[in-house]
């Protein structure tokens, strides 16, 4: 599977259709964007656990502007608000696949539960939870979210609390998850689903302006991650275009390497090493 690099993030070019279809056999999902980029620049953990995603795809217009200027296109853009549609639809008639929904607030998450299963004409959310706010903080209550995911027989996790604490929880948690086969971290697709939330006209997000849209409608909220994000993230990518971009996480991953006495042969300065050299966790058949 084609790989592109992008600052110190290896992103799958893959369609939907070859992503919805290699999950018969299960894995992890990550959707990179801007926001999750500029993360990885200054969150080591952050960085660590998305290393360890099955499929990493390009969950932004914008990026995918970026690669075509750097001469990598990325074949399709499939953000976690498509994703998650895509997959129950095309699973609807596969019983094997039973989804718990982990995320927003309690009647948001029932009604997104309710509006799916009515979709797909069968009950393939089988459970779904809201954790309190910094739940990720409190281990017993994180215990207590293991077991009611293991008790619901659920083979899909959907996670929606937000980057970077669905990645760090996804990699946490998910060898204690019984069942689960799929791990998608959707972000805000929770709330669209439940109609809290309205998605931008599908022309303002073919054209890369669904974060615009996005920010007139929650400025409060996000008005740090789309405006402070964009100059750096410009510059980063200048760099890279000029080949002077650092992975800041190389240096401390080589002096790791050496303690353990591994030595990369191609210990070259770009993130593309280190980006593409991902922990994939084979996962049994679905089916």
């Amino acid at each position: 599977m084609r790989q592109i690099n992008l600052l110190n993030v290896a992103i799958h070019s893959i369609t939907m259709l070859e992503l919805l279809e290699s999950l018969r056999s299960g894995g992890v999902v990550f959707t990179p964007n801007v926001d999750h980029v500029m993360k990885l620049q200054r969150n080591r953990e952050f960085y660590s656990v998305y290393q360890e995603a099955d499929y990493r795809v390009c969950d932004s217009k914008i990026l995918m502007h970026v690669s075509n200027l750097l001469g990598t296109p990325i074949k399709e853009k499939i953000s976690g608000s498509d994703l998650f549609p895509a997959f129950y639809h095309y699973y609807q008639y596969d019983k094997n696949i039973k989804i718990f929904l982990l995320g927003s607030e309690t009647k948001v998450v029932k009604q997104a539960q309710k509006n799916v299963n009515a979709k797909v004409g069968r009950n393939i959310v089988v459970a779904a939870h809201s954790p309190s706010f910094g739940f990720e903080k409190d281990e017993q209550e994180c215990q207590k979210i293991v077991e009611l995911i293991n008790r619901s027989q659920a083979t899909v996790l959907a996670i929606g609390v937000g980057a970077p604490k669905q990645e760090i929880w996804i990699a946490k948690y998910r060898k204690q998850l019984k069942h689960i086969k799929v791990f998608l971290a959707i972000g805000a697709t929770i709330d669209f689903e439940a109609g809290n939330i309205q998605r931008s006209p599908k022309w303002m997000s073919e054209i890369g302006l669904e974060w615009f849209y996005r920010l007139v409608n929650e400025p409060k909220r996000l008005w740090r991650r789309y405006i402070l994000s964009a100059v750096p993230f410009f510059w980063l990518i200048l760099q890279q275009r000029l080949q002077l971009y650092r992975n800041p996480w190389s240096a401390i991953e080589l002096k790791n390497n050496e303690e353990f006495g591994i030595h990369d042969q191609k210990n070259d300065s770009s993130s593309a090493n280190l980006a593409t050299n991902h922990r994939s966790v084979p996962l049994k058949n679905i089916r």
